[in-house]
């Protein structure tokens, strides 16, 4: 089918969101179905084997018992679920010595089996979708110690789901396969563009309930002002001080001598400011009152404990008197 064609990185030969999947493969059913299904972990369309026996349900390809692939690339991938029920496929190869061989994997069995024309071999999976990835060549170098040439059948039985088979000339990572090749889980699934819309808005709104509004920036920088001129005025203020520390001894007694002068000098103002002060008030005064003040002033003050020199001299004449007439 595929000797005459271009084989060169990737070879699909199943792909189940086509428009017809089964288009190279034919199958064969008993007691069991075959559909197209969609399933519910990749929300995605895939083909679902199932039956009771596993050997009387299954595809092929080629359809035709005479026709062959011959896909020499040497790596087989298969995406494929796990239904928790037994599997088994199987694989065609033509080896250098032009000798058919078939291996045979399955997860009903515990041990490997080499015969001269078919190897059968367990295969483990684990729960939901598994990507499988084969090495013909090594196996065929391995089982029979010959060099794989190309494979001519593929063959699947009941019961797994099946999302694509395809060939490869080495394994690739999921950075260089296509998106077509790549199985998206809805946990790793990549945001569409239309997502990301929807969710800005609701992400702008919350911080904007949330955080208050902050000044316009003219503000800010009106205040920024504020502090660098207030910062300097310390500055300079520091600066004025610390001359003062560094003066020298001569230098202050200096400085405290005109202190001192500076306030003799307050106090001699402050007491002729003192002795001025009554001769305004004089000035102010009436005629009336001063004759009032002459007249408080002419009459003599006495005090009633003690007497002048005239009246003690008066006192003590009679008493010489009568003193000089006793004597007589």
């Amino acid at each position: 089918m595929f000797r005459n064609k271009y084989q060169h990185g990737l070879l699909s030969i199943f792909y189940s969101c086509g428009s017809s999947p089964l288009e190279l493969w034919d199958m064969h059913v008993k007691n069991g179905y075959i559909r197209r299904v969609t399933d519910e972990e990749v929300k995605s369309l895939a083909l679902e084997i199932a039956g009771t026996n596993v050997t009387t349900t299954y595809i092929f390809c080629p359809r035709g018992p005479q026709k062959s692939l011959s896909i020499k690339l040497p790596f087989l991938i298969m995406i494929i679920k796990n239904m928790k029920k037994y599997f088994t496929f199987e694989i065609t190869i033509l080896d250098d010595k032009d000798m058919h061989r078939r291996f045979r994997m399955s997860n009903f069995q515990s041990t490997t089996r080499v015969r001269p024309f078919c190897t059968s071999m367990p295969i483990g999976l684990s729960g939901g979708w598994n990507q499988i990835q084969f090495n013909l060549a090594d196996f065929t170098r391995r089982a029979y110690g010959t060099n794989y040439v190309e494979t001519t059948r593929i063959q699947i039985h009941a019961n797994c789901r099946i999302r694509r088979i395809y060939f490869a000339d080495r394994l690739y990572s999921e950075d260089e396969l296509p998106e077509d090749f790549k199985l998206f889980l809805p946990i790793h699934r990549k945001k569409c563009v239309r997502e990301a819309d929807v969710k800005k808005p609701d992400d702008k709104k919350k911080p904007e309930e949330s955080e208050p509004e902050e000044p316009p920036p003219f503000e800010a920088h009106d205040e920024q002002e504020d502090i660098e001129e207030a910062e300097e005025a310390k500055e300079a203020d520091e600066g004025e001080e610390e001359p003062l520390d560094e003066l020298t001894e001569d230098e202050g007694e200096e400085q405290m001598e005109r202190q001192s002068e500076t306030k003799k000098d307050d106090d001699d103002d402050e007491e002729e400011e003192d002795e001025i002060e009554p001769t305004e008030v004089r000035d102010y005064e009436t005629e009336d009152e001063r004759d009032d003040m002459e007249e408080r002033v002419a009459v003599p003050v006495t005090s009633p404990g003690y007497a002048t020199e005239e009246e003690s001299d008066a006192e003590q004449d009679p008493g010489d008197e009568d003193e000089e007439y006793e004597t007589q």
